[in-house]
């Protein structure tokens, strides 16, 4: 089954326009959708032409810390980049702290929280 590849990942966030808005400072990303959700809810798909990430939240939910526990059940989402010390300069400018820089083969990555706290590991392949 060559060609197969993950085409969206849904993750549930307090505030979907902030954290589209953040996706498109740091990755370059677009907003490809915005509308009405499952139980009144509402979403926003964010990503590029060939994938996105769908960004729900239920309709007058009032999220806690707790809600955005690391590994409950999403580790974390992992986003390749060209330019990683690009990319780690509007994170920082954005006011997230990377934190946990490693090299090994085959990449260079660092990790960062978003405000919800969801944990993002961004990765370069290219040769330094």
């Amino acid at each position: 089954m060559s060609g197969l590849r993950i085409e969206h990942v849904n993750v549930t966030v307090s505030d979907p326009a902030r954290t589209a808005q953040l996706m498109e400072a740091l990755f370059g990303w677009h907003v490809r959708w915005r509308g009405a959700a499952r139980n009144g809810g509402h979403t926003i798909h964010v990503g590029s032409d060939d994938h996105y990430v769908a960004l729900y939240t239920g309709r007058d939910m009032h999220y806690t810390a707790d809600d955005f526990a690391k590994g409950r059940p999403l580790n974390h989402i992992g986003v390749e980049v060209d330019d990683l010390d690009g990319t780690e300069a509007r994170v920082v400018a954005a006011g997230l702290r990377p934190f946990s820089h490693d090299n090994y083969h085959p990449g260079r990555r660092f990790y960062f929280l978003d405000p919800d706290g969801i944990e993002y590991e961004v990765v370069s392949y290219r040769p330094q």
